[in-house]
């Protein structure tokens, strides 16, 4: 009986093994091999555009500093005390045309041109004396002449009368003395008669000399006052009221409002390839001033301030100045803003006044059509295609020039070809790809190279 005990759990043991390993005999029987799926490479989905010749604004881009048109420093050319100064005339004010600015004590002008008048007036009466001796003189050479004839004819008488012995040598003698004596008061107001012209002419050179020195004291008497020649708006005062100024004294500066105007630095290749496009017909060549070569009129110029890219204002070409500028070796375009204080809305809109920092952008249309792509597009002179298999294609592009973000492509593209516009990886050649068509970066393009909105 505990013989039978004892070999009880050992059967239980033996059973449970043997069943165990019948079950693993089972599931390897009965096992299956895995699934195998077959998966094919993923295929990638680029955007691209068609290129195709679009409208072609050729631009010119510099910077610059604002300035007036007109700037006038004020200096004295005569010496004097400050005895009047507009309460406006202060940095930043505006004023009109025709405002007395500033005024010098003119006194001593005013007596130098009371002085020069009195003697004017006393030179005046002189040439009328002159004129009535002259008269004068005329009146009695006319009588002492005919008393010279008719002494003379007295004295041929007495001489007839002499030879005959009817009158005596002494009688004679004294004739002759007595015509000889009116010859002489005649020849003394000839003399006389002849130097009128000479003292004339030195009255003459008296009063020209005096009214120069009349011109020149009510010039010095006008210098004393600084009207306004036009709108102005005051920049610099270095004067106050009461303070002597002497000669060359710098007084204050101001700038007009009509117009402004901003010297670009344009860097020159951008601004021989505008050029290029306002080229008067032929036969201006030979022309000196650039004006007559080229058609400043036909850029399209316009000015944004640094900062504020969204404040603009209309200008126009007016000159390229000459030289180019040291450091950039750029060239210096002058832009003229007209009425740059219309629709003035500070701070939203604020007044293009001097020394602000501006933008100038220049453009000109281009005769002929022009394929255009994204800058980014091109990778070291490369572009990325998509064939007609919708493969992954290198071309190799040479540039116009790139204009912004845009590139201009000169040749190794061709209307309707697929360009990709986004960065594949790998950028592998012939890698099949998903073309996806971007139309609204092609409008975009479009819209871009044409100039508009910006």
């Amino acid at each position: 009986m505990n013989a039978h005990r004892r070999l009880l759990p050992a059967l239980w043991v033996l059973t449970g093994a043997a069943a165990g390993l019948a079950l693993i005999a089972f599931g390897v029987v009965s096992r299956q091999a895995p699934a195998r799926v077959e998966t094919g490479a993923r295929v990638p989905t680029l955007a691209v555009i068609e290129v195709q010749p679009v409208a072609l604004r050729v631009e010119a881009r510099g910077h610059g500093i604002a300035r007036p048109a007109d700037t006038w420093q004020a200096v004295a050319n005569v010496a004097g005390r400050v005895v009047h100064r507009h309460p406006g005339l202060t940095s930043g004010r505006l004023l009109r045309a025709g405002t007395l600015l500033l005024e010098l004590d003119g006194s001593r002008y005013r007596l130098a041109i009371a002085e020069a008048e009195a003697e004017l007036a006393s030179l005046a009466a002189e040439q009328a004396q002159l004129e009535a001796e002259a008269d004068n003189i005329g009146r009695l050479l006319d009588l002492e002449r005919e008393r010279q004839a008719l002494a003379e004819q007295e004295l041929a008488r007495i001489e007839r009368l002499a030879e005959t012995g009817a009158v005596s040598q002494t009688e004679s003698d004294e004739q002759r003395r007595a015509t000889l004596a009116q010859q002489q008061a005649v020849q003394t107001l000839d003399n006389q008669l002849r130097l009128v012209p000479a003292r004339a002419q030195r009255l003459a050179a008296q009063v020209e000399r005096t009214q120069t020195r009349l011109a020149q004291a009510r010039q010095d008497l006008a210098d004393t006052r600084f009207v306004a020649p036009y709108d102005l708006r005051v920049s610099e005062v270095a004067v106050a009221l009461h303070q002597q100024v002497g000669i060359g004294q710098r007084l204050f500066e101001a700038g007009g409002i009509d117009a402004a105007e901003v010297e670009a630095q344009v860097p020159l290749p951008m601004l021989r390839r505008l050029m290029a496009l306002v080229r008067h017909p032929q036969g201006t060549e030979a022309a000196l001033d650039i004006g007559e070569r080229l058609d400043l009129s036909a850029i399209e110029a316009e000015v944004a301030l640094v900062g504020a890219e969204d404040v603009r204002w209309p200008g126009r070409v007016d000159r390229v100045a000459s030289g180019l500028e040291p450091r950039t070796r750029a060239a210096r375009v002058v832009v003229v803003v007209d009425e740059p204080y219309r629709n003035a809305r500070p701070p939203e809109r604020p007044i293009l006044q001097r020394d602000m920092y501006l933008r100038v952008r220049l453009s000109a249309a281009s005769p002929e059509l022009a394929l255009v792509i994204p800058a980014a597009a091109v990778h070291q002179g490369e572009v990325f295609t998509v064939d007609a298999e919708d493969r992954l294609a290198r071309r190799r592009v040479a540039l116009a020039f790139e204009q912004g973000d845009l590139a201009v492509i000169r040749s190794g593209l061709a209307a309707g070809d697929r360009v990709i516009v986004d960065d594949p990886n790998p950028a592998v050649a012939g890698l099949r790809v998903e073309p996806r068509r971007d139309q609204a970066l092609e409008r975009e393009i479009a819209r871009t190279a044409a100039g508009e909105g910006r």
